[in-house]
């Protein structure tokens, strides 16, 4: 059965080859095989040698005997029936033929860890426990043996616990998410979670198994374009297509991407956040990409900013243009990036700018200005043309309607 379930996982599922490990940090998100990946580890521990002493520790006492030992991936369905000779789910105990033995235990208990002393530990949805103080528990009864071992599987959540472990130089991570187990989950609930989640906070958390850090002091919330966004957009009295330039020339990944992004003024005064075409190119490149945006969703200018001591996006866009006459604005960067975003940001607040789908790239910049500046790496390049391009269409004083576009905008 052990040789069954090497063949069968996929490689980010399988156990840390290095010896020099002590925690293995399966970040994943809901329905990777979380739970089967961490039971099968556990069933081989308890075989392969008489005698272990292992713990079993998830959220709650029912947690742990419900999914980690009688569900459908626990204990009891990964090992023959020969192995079990004793399973006692009122105290918590599965003991094998061999004398290995498995004590459940729940984490707002902590301390019942106090005492036990073990080999391994299994530790289920850890990002989820209400009290922190059964980790520490646990770890000081991990000490039976030559080299004991944790074994954490969870979805993440940006706790100081996982923060901690993922810096860890004797903790090896594996991550994935839902769809690299697509094949064996249901087509329909698949179809659903992607139209409801796929890209918001949420669905990158539970479904992508990202860390999303919650910065202090942020101006933009993560909540917020949660709350607003929409599938599909109505229709708009005014598209921009704003850019950001970088100065990069396409040849180095290390560069600052240029930020193109497309939003358009609805008719029912908000304005939505069309398409985030930001891309790493050299100016012939990026031209074209500007140039495809404005001509794909039927613009009504190009808005960019002047840097560099010159009118370089200008010349690009209209270069690339190819004799398409295609009205430009440009704009200056007279203050500080993170003084021209908050009145864009009171908007966002205000439920006034809504995302047509989801950009998570632009969300996380967004999301890293504060009242202080830009914390992120790099700089913001597409928060900076979402900036330019919501200013323009509801901030800037000199605005005035141009010729009514009027259709429905998908996001692709």
């Amino acid at each position: 059965m052990r040789a069954k379930w090497l063949n069968l996982a996929r490689p980010n599922q399988l156990p840390p080859t290095d010896p020099d490990w002590k925690t293995w940090l399966l970040l994943a998100g809901r329905g990777f095989g979380k739970t089967r990946t961490m039971v099968e580890d556990a069933a081989w521990q308890g075989v392969r040698a008489p005698g272990q002493r292992i713990a079993i520790v998830a959220a709650t006492y029912a947690d742990a005997r419900d999914t980690c030992v009688e569900g459908e991936s626990g204990l009891l369905s990964i090992l023959p029936e020969e192995c079990v000779d004793t399973w006692n789910r009122s105290i918590g105990e599965l003991i094998l033929w061999n004398g290995s033995r498995y004590r459940l235990f729940s984490a707002d208990t902590p301390n019942r860890l106090r005492g036990p002393q073990h080999h391994h530990a299994y530790c289920d949805e850890l990002a989820a426990w209400q009290d922190m103080d059964a980790y520490d528990q646990m770890l000081f009864g991990l000490r039976l043996g030559t080299n004991p071992k944790v074994v954490i599987a969870t979805t993440p959540r940006p706790k100081p616990i996982i923060r901690t472990l993922v810096k860890d130089p004797e903790t090896r991570v594996s991550s994935g998410s839902t769809f690299d187990n697509e094949k064996n989950l249901a087509k329909s609930a698949m179809d659903t979670l992607r139209k409801k989640y796929e890209g918001s906070r949420l669905g990158r958390q539970e479904l992508n198994a990202e860390i999303l850090e919650d910065v202090q002091g942020a101006i933009f919330s993560r909540s917020d374009i949660d709350k607003h966004r929409v599938l599909v957009a109505p229709p708009m009295q005014r598209i921009v297509v704003a850019v950001d330039p970088s100065g990069s020339d396409g040849k180095s990944e290390k560069a600052d991407d240029i930020g193109i992004v497309a939003a358009g003024l609805g008719y029912d005064g908000n304005t939505y956040i069309l398409a985030d075409n930001s891309v790493n190119m050299g100016p012939a490149g990026w031209g074209r990409r500007v140039i495809e945006t404005y001509g794909e969703y039927g613009a009504d200018i190009v808005v960019g900013e002047r840097n560099f001591g010159g009118a370089m996006v200008q010349y690009v866009v209209s270069t690339s243009a190819r004799g398409q006459v295609v009205p430009y604005k440009e704009v200056v960067a007279s203050r500080g990036k993170s003084v021209r975003a908050s009145p864009v940001a009171v908007l966002y607040e205000q439920g006034r700018v809504k995302h047509v789908g989801a950009f998570p790239e632009l969300e996380d910049q967004l999301c890293q200005f504060t009242d202080k500046g830009y914390v992120g790496e790099g700089s913001p390049d597409r928060g900076d043309a979402a900036v330019w391009a919501v200013t323009e269409l509801m901030i800037t004083e000199e605005f005035k309607p141009a010729v009514a576009q009027v259709g429905v905008y998908r996001k692709k």
